[in-house]
């Protein structure tokens, strides 16, 4: 009689008493960051290794696949794909999925590690993700990736405060009567950061000296892909914002605040001083870049944010 795969309590670094099961016939997707114990788990199915405690319940004939092995699918009650599927080329995966469906049907008990999410959602009946050595979420799989790539945009988000931006232009000309000192980016807490969150109120703050008296001098800003599309662009002038009489030695600081309503992606920012005729005092291209990360991915540049509903036509 076939029986599920479970873990009783099972500590093993990182892992700290995990407790969950595999039913009988199913593809159980796992998901997790590095140390998240994801590795531990497949091990620990497959009987490469033993718990430090705790107890696997579960059939005997288990079978472990690492990410470079050879994809050996024959039959077997437990079936632990470690990456398996990573350094495969497009035929042996398109040979490879209808096989983990016969297997699924025979009885097999299947858990398959990717960080490709479409794989998991269309592949797996349930999805464990594991952080840090605890089971985060588990369950349909669609609901437990959108979680996951939640944590993951939130915690890029909070990474990128601990990078200051660094001005590295691509290019830079202009008469030097005007100098473009420092740029930062900054989300909507007010924090500096290198990563905003698509959706946040963000800022784009620069600092600019003036080497001789200019008078109105323009402040502006374009944003860019990384493929040198022009996503956004505007300045003091056409924000009716006066930037007056600037001698020599004086500096100010511009702020540019917008939504942040952009698709997850690289870009860079451009910053410029000129005059009302397009003589540029200082022009610093691309000068920072910036990258905007979300819980899904869109296509494009613009995160129009749509709703979409379905209407039956009327019957009869």
């Amino acid at each position: 009689m076939a029986i599920p795969l479970e873990f009783r309590h099972i500590v093993h670094s990182p892992l700290r008493d995990l407790t969950v099961s595999a039913p009988v016939g199913s593809v159980i997707g796992l998901m997790g960051g590095k140390n998240s114990g994801v590795s531990e788990v497949l091990k620990l199915a497959g009987g490469v290794i033993q718990p430090s405690s705790g107890e696997i319940v579960g059939p005997a004939e288990r079978r472990y696949v690492a990410f470079d092995d050879a994809l050996n699918l024959a039959p077997a009650a437990v079936l632990a794909l470690d990456q398996a599927l990573a350094t495969q080329d497009a035929l042996v995966r398109a040979r490879t999925l209808p096989a983990l469906d016969r297997l699924r049907r025979n009885g097999s008990i299947i858990l398959i590690a990717s960080h490709e999410d479409r794989l998991l959602e269309t592949l797996c009946d349930e999805v464990w993700w594991l952080e840090s050595g605890e089971l985060a979420a588990k369950g349909d799989p669609k609901e437990t990736m959108a979680r996951y790539r939640r944590f993951v945009a939130d915690q890029l988000r909070n990474w990128g405060e601990t990078v200051s931006p660094r001005m590295a232009p691509s290019a830079r000309n202009g008469d030097g009567r005007a100098e473009v000192m420092s740029i930062e980016t900054l989300g909507a807490n007010g924090h500096p950061t290198i990563v905003w969150k698509s959706g946040e109120y963000v800022t784009v703050r620069a600092t600019v000296s003036f080497h001789e008296a200019v008078n109105n001098p323009i402040i502006g800003m374009l944003l860019r892909t990384q493929i040198g599309f022009e996503v956004y662009g505007t300045n003091t002038e056409q924000e009716r914002v006066a930037t007056g009489v600037r001698a020599a030695g004086e500096s100010i600081k511009v702020q540019f605040q917008f939504l942040c309503d952009l698709c997850p992606q690289p870009y860079t920012i451009t910053l410029y001083s000129e005059d009302k005729d397009g003589v540029a005092h200082d022009w610093v291209e691309d000068a920072v870049a910036v990258t905007v990360t979300d819980e899904r991915a869109t296509a494009g540049v613009a995160n129009l944010r749509a709703k979409v509903s379905i209407e039956d036509p009327p019957k009869g």
